[in-house]
């Protein structure tokens, strides 16, 4: 393990996050989880796929 992290835990032992940073960090993770069980198990629909562009030609 790195010192750093280390003294990275020591600080934040010292002086925690706020709640509202907490819920920020924890409704992100669960937008993240969810956008990627949509993904896993239903799909995207065809208008917000990528489509692929062609390939320029080689001189």
């Amino acid at each position: 393990m790195n010192p750093r992290w280390l003294i990275r835990a020591a600080l934040w032992v010292r002086r925690p996050p706020s709640p509202a940073r907490v819920k920020l960090v924890v409704g992100l993770i669960v937008v993240v989880i969810t956008v990627g069980l949509i993904e896993h198990y239903i799909g995207w629909p065809s208008w917000a796929q990528l489509d692929r562009l062609p390939r320029p030609p080689k001189f």
